[in-house]
């Protein structure tokens, strides 16, 4: 029986991806101070008191269709094509995360308060019918612990206080989640074969990667960089378990910028 899935669902840069990295208990995922830095869904191994699990990092999570209801001060800067279609994509692998996990985080931001942007995510998980739990991250003190009851008022059941960084009310949610996983028997697997997928940027990995499983599970995009973490899918080759890895384009030393594409090479 495979490992029950945790997905960790939310709008862009509220920390999903610092907390994932909490998790699994290793830096897998970039952490960056800009939304979208995550695009792809990632995958990791954890374990809490002694039940094993899967845990999904996802993209940001952007309605861009309930944006014409919004009040004119709510409403955010006009977007690009292009922009539009990376949000389309990181929505349909958040949407592929919801729908295959049995737990579902809905992780906001203390610091921001109860968002527009939260109010649809919450909406879209409404309907996924799966148990979510809200999880309010960057409390860091007790004041923005009190500050997480406003998200009461999207009506998905208790909240939960925590900080991603620093390990704060991390194993009460947790304890939470645990339990509201379904019961899975641990299964001897055989070990996988690994295969990395490498290469410059824009030279066609994550396409080779999507052919090869039948799903879209990388965003292809023409555009350099479109993969920025090396993201690791599981698939069964005449009976034999095989890891793929889709890895960040290399460049030359020279020419690597600093930032989200200095950490992806690093992660490739």
């Amino acid at each position: 029986m495979p490992q029950p899935i945790v997905a960790l669902v939310g709008r862009p840069n509220v920390g999903k991806s610092t907390l994932f990295n909490r998790i699994v208990g290793q830096r897998r995922a970039i952490v960056e101070d800009l939304p979208g830095t995550t695009r792809d869904r990632l995958y990791g191994e954890a374990e809490w008191v002694g039940q094993y699990f899967t845990i999904v990092d996802t993209g940001g999570l952007e309605i861009i269709e309930s944006q014409k209801s919004r009040r004119p001060q709510d409403q955010p800067a006009p977007l690009s094509s292009a922009s539009v279609g990376f949000i389309e994509e990181i929505r349909e692998q958040a949407e592929v995360a919801i729908a295959e996990a049995d737990v579902i985080i809905m992780l906001v931001d203390v610091l921001d308060g109860l968002t527009p942007a939260d109010e649809d995510v919450a909406e879209v998980l409404r309907r996924a019918d799966r148990p979510v739990l809200v999880v309010a991250n960057k409390a860091d003190n007790q004041a923005r612990e009190q500050a997480a009851y406003e998200f009461y008022a999207l009506g998905l059941g208790e909240v939960f206080a925590i900080s991603a960084l620093h390990g704060t009310g991390v194993g009460e949610m947790l304890d939470e989640v645990v339990a509201a996983l379904p019961s899975a028997d641990e299964v001897e697997e055989p070990e996988a074969l690994r295969i990395a997928l490498v290469g410059r940027p824009n030279v066609g990995k994550s396409s080779l990667l999507n052919k090869l499983l039948g799903e879209e599970r990388a965003i292809v995009s023409a555009i350099p960089g479109t993969t920025r973490d090396a993201t690791d899918t599981y698939l069964t080759w005449e009976d034999q378990p095989v890891l793929l890895i889709d890895t960040a384009g290399i460049r030359r030393r020279g020419r690597i910028e600093r930032g989200i594409e200095k950490y992806s090479v690093l992660r490739s």
